[in-house]
């Protein structure tokens, strides 16, 4: 297998020096996917196109042509990212076969400097899940260990990188979905701040919360896709007018800082033992390094996983009022009336976990129950935000497990939901403040299964935050 260039500065040095080529690394890349087709990363590889766009980019970097900021970095993109011309399906029955017409922000912005999309990546239902079991394409396994999963939604896009099919690739995070399978696979996840990337063009699952991230090898990519994708879009009104930050800025940070961890993530039952001593150890560092590490306690910490669920749920249901079999996407062969189109074409083309989530989003939307329920859980969320705030107001940072385990067996925890929802309970706090965090690779534990380790700091702090995960990563 040819070298594997953990930045893409490296492999800009690379392909510079002719040391290798764009064409090159996509056939590598090719032949890994193939090698590993059993895990199931994608739902469609672009092979002749990412060859072709290769052969162009290698032609004009031999020319001396100005090239953009990813000439020849091979990009996967989340299955539920459009990308005109090419089909979408957001891992769903309901969307199988569907060509996108329009392509994402993202996608233009990728493209417009020169990154090679190489496929769509297997990912959960449109979005919803915590270990890549609920998609119409099946499970995918995790490249460390094929017995466990490889974390949700965006676990394809995780294992891409994991597993070298890829240089990087785009995830969307919504409540963990990019941090989760980033620990579980030992990769960077990064959410930034919500409103700093475009949503133009990706399938919603619930906006108020979904974040567009990348999943890297390195801090120095991450910071790189940052400054491509982020930035004002006039199709997205979401999006924040503040200045976008410069990969070039985004240093080793060494300055003494003040950091704050949950001590219930050391002293709940629920903490795998070996992602405690990670934790403890990386505590130990930082206070050895002359940073100041005290220890809080959140008090709405129970309230995190049920005010997300009911926000997301009711959002999602009304996101996915679209998929009627009218419009678009699929429609039940057996119709045989308005009423049956709607009903037949739902129930056969949405998956278990996704008619879950409808069904419990529009009880908590509906008469009776709006107050009780979506309009508390907006209080709520309202509480858990300024909380956050006013932490990382006194403190730099948030360090925080990324997930309470490791990767768990396949099918281990589809049978109860609400366990594999209480997975989400480290990462749902950033999601709900809309603050930036990043999931870290923190070693192995004793099976050779991944640990990641997050950070948290406050809204539009990406800087400061690449800058210091840079640092924590050499500790």
């Amino acid at each position: 297998m040819a070298k594997n260039y953990t930045s893409y500065s490296e492999l800009k040095s690379g392909l510079q020096s002719r040391e290798t080529t764009a064409e090159g690394l996509v056939k590598t890349y090719l032949e890994q996917i193939k090698a590993n087709i059993h895990l199931n990363v994608f739902n469609e590889v672009f092979e002749d196109e990412a060859i072709a766009s290769a052969k162009a980019v290698d032609v004009r970097i031999q020319a001396g042509e100005h090239m953009g900021k990813l000439a020849g970095m091979v990009i996967a993109i989340k299955d539920n990212i459009c990308y005109k011309d090419h089909k979408v399906s957001a891992s769903s029955k309901i969307l199988e076969n569907f060509t996108s017409i329009y392509s994402s922000t993202v996608v233009e912005r990728l493209l417009a400097e020169d990154a090679i999309i190489i496929g769509r990546c297997n990912c959960d239902e449109f979005a919803m899940g915590a270990a890549n079991e609920n998609s119409y394409y099946g499970p995918v396994k995790n490249y460390a260990d094929e017995t466990r999963v490889s974390g949700g939604s965006s676990g394809g896009s995780a294992v891409a990188v994991q597993a070298g099919m890829c240089h990087a690739a785009i995830g969307t995070d919504t409540g963990g979905s990019v941090r989760q399978p980033a620990a579980f696979c030992g990769v960077v996840g990064f959410k930034p701040t919500y409103g700093r990337i475009s949503r133009h063009g990706i399938i919603s699952y619930a906006s108020s919360f979904d974040q567009v991230g990348p999943l890297t090898q390195s801090v120095e990519d991450a910071a790189l896709l940052l400054e491509v994708l982020a930035g004002p879009d006039e199709f997205d009104s979401t999006l924040s007018g503040k200045p976008v930050p410069q990969a070039s800025s985004v240093k080793k940070e060494s300055g003494k800082k003040r950091i704050a961890y949950l001590q219930e993530s050391l002293s709940s039952p629920g903490v795998d033992l070996e992602i405690k001593a990670s934790l403890t150890t990386y505590i130990d560092k930082l206070r050895a390094d002359g940073h100041t590490v005290e220890s809080i306690s959140f008090d709405l910490l129970d309230y995190l996983v049920p005010t997300y669920y009911i926000l997301a749920m009711a959002e999602a249901s009304s996101n996915l009022a679209r998929y009627d079999g009218v419009h678009y996407g699929y429609r039940s062969p057996n119709a045989t009336d308005l009423t049956s189109t709607y009903k037949l074409s739902r129930s056969e083309g949405f998956g278990k976990e996704v008619k879950r989530r409808i069904m419990l989003g529009t009880f908590v939307l509906s008469a009776g129950y709006y107050d009780a329920y979506y309009a508390k859980a907006q209080k709520v969320r309202r509480l858990i935000q300024q909380k956050t705030n006013e932490i990382l107001n006194e403190y730099d940072f948030l360090l925080t497990p990324a997930a309470p385990e490791p990767a768990f067996a396949l099918g281990l925890k589809e049978h109860d939901p609400v366990v594999t929802y209480l997975y989400d309970i480290f990462t749902v706090q950033a999601s709900l403040a809309g603050v930036p965090a990043i999931s870290l690779p923190a070693g192995n534990n004793a099976k050779g299964l991944p640990l990641g380790l997050q950070l948290l700091t406050k809204s539009f702090g990406e800087t400061e935050l690449l800058n210091f995960s840079e640092y924590f990563l050499q500790l």
